[in-house]
């Protein structure tokens, strides 16, 4: 006998609860689960964190934690680093989702992982499925740290549409949202 999958609204998924801490994304109505994180991405995200903490309340920047619900077939993302804005604290107080009816998040930083080739699914997703989605979205900025690459791209939202800049080696990270910023690429690949 075979079984078929129950397809949930997104408003299901959120109540859904399987009573274990597993996270999962909805593609096209079905859960798939997250796999947890490598340590690499971990220390990059928590660096990061500390390192914008400098600029904005600590309780803004999450790593790791909260969730976007998103436009296209996979309907919600887990960014390894998101900078809330400050009526998200109380919008979240329930569950920590940032739903299609709040604002945007006023950043968000995915940590690549490992992957073979352009077309790997690592990399398109971070690459191209993320970039559609967040800039539907409408998040003001979002960066791509690609350990393996050795560059962080910089996605700045202008007029509705990403313009990406791409940083390698020693050239200073430039940030709309954080020109205070004193990083350079090197610093976030080597975070520890």
């Amino acid at each position: 006998m075979t079984r078929t999958p129950v397809k949930l609204t997104f408003e299901q998924y959120l109540e859904y609860d399987d009573g274990t801490d597993n996270r999962y994304e909805v593609f096209d109505g079905e859960l798939r689960p997250m796999p947890p994180e490598s340590e690499e991405n971990g220390w990059i995200a928590d660096w990061l964190r500390d390192e914008f903490t400098q600029f904005i309340k600590r309780r803004l920047v999450k790593v790791d934690r909260y969730e976007l619900q998103v436009l296209g077939k996979t309907q919600n993302r887990f960014p390894d680093l998101v900078v809330l804005r400050p009526e998200h604290l109380e919008l979240t107080r329930k569950r920590q989702t940032i739903t299609l009816d709040m604002p945007p998040p006023q950043l968000v930083v995915e940590v690549v992982s490992p992957y073979k080739s352009q077309k790997d699914k690592n990399y398109q997703r971070d690459y191209t499925d993320k970039v559609q989605q967040y800039q539907e979205r409408g998040i003001p900025e979002y960066w791509i740290v690609d350990p393996q690459a050795r560059s962080v791209t910089v996605l700045v939202l202008v007029n509705g549409r990403y313009q990406a800049t791409e940083f390698t080696g020693s050239q200073r990270i430039v940030s709309r949202i954080f020109p205070e910023l004193e990083l350079t690429a090197e610093q976030v690949l080597e975070a520890r």
